[in-house]
């Protein structure tokens, strides 16, 4: 489904973001890791079948996101597909978080999407279309407890896809996000079991999600099956919330 496709995934050494560059590998692209962590973005490229590379990127910084998108191009071609995925949690009450802790969250993910988001765009643009996919969460549609940070920059990536989806739809180039509900992740189980229980008590399904479930999201996304679709929002969370 991706032949002759390059896809960049932030955040793409471990969890969800490697789960979808596993699955976009395995339908023939060509993939580039970009995580904050060098060494496991080498480790994970070069445990995919697949033409691959890992490069160290920061995507709160421009620079190191022009460089992960100019690596790209050096190794495999300009970017067809962006995956921003990366992000990080810094939970506390507001009576308890800091402005630090509330900044990095902001900064990791809604600024870092916005790199990612307006540099491929921009390549993109010249090389006759492609496919963003930005990572939001449930999150951000409902908020909370612990999250005013998190749940704001997830809210705000929605905000912000549905703008460049606009901008950006006459060039070829289609913005769309995945909002990920209860995913059996190394994070997520790593949670109090009772806290565990009650999230899992809030999914109809019965069940937590499964990373690949994310990845074929995803891969639905990057692929022509969603030709006609940009600055739409996939809700992945066996219902929780609906």
């Amino acid at each position: 489904m991706l032949t002759g496709r390059t896809a960049v995934i932030t955040g793409g050494a471990q969890g969800i973001g490697l789960a979808i560059a596993t699955r976009f590998a395995a339908n023939s692209a060509r993939i580039v890791i970009g995580d904050l962590d060098e060494a496991k973005a080498k480790e994970a490229a070069a445990s995919l079948n697949a033409d691959a590379i890992g490069v160290g990127c920061d995507v709160a910084s421009d620079s190191d996101v022009v460089a992960l998108l100019e690596a790209t191009a050096a190794a495999f071609g300009p970017v067809n597909v962006m995956v921003n995925n990366a992000g990080i949690t810094r939970d506390a009450t507001m009576r308890k978080m800091t402005e630090q802790q509330f900044d990095d969250v902001i900064t990791v993910h809604l600024r870092g999407c916005w790199n990612g988001t307006r540099r491929a765009a921009g390549i993109m643009r010249d090389s006759g279309g492609g496919s963003i996919i930005n990572m939001s969460s449930i999150s951000g549609k409902v908020g909370f407890v612990g999250q005013t940070n998190y749940s704001a920059a997830k809210a705000g990536i929605v905000g912000l896809s549905k703008a460049a989806a606009k901008e950006v739809a006459h060039l070829g180039v289609r913005v769309n996000v995945i909002q990920p509900g209860l995913i059996r992740t190394a994070m997520t189980e790593a949670m109090p079991a009772h806290v565990w229980e009650q999230k899992l008590a809030e999914v109809p399904m019965g069940r937590a999600g499964e990373p690949d479930e994310i990845a074929s999201v995803a891969l639905f996304y990057a692929s022509d099956l969603s030709s006609y679709m940009t600055g739409t929002v996939s809700e992945v969370t066996g219902g929780r919330y609906m």
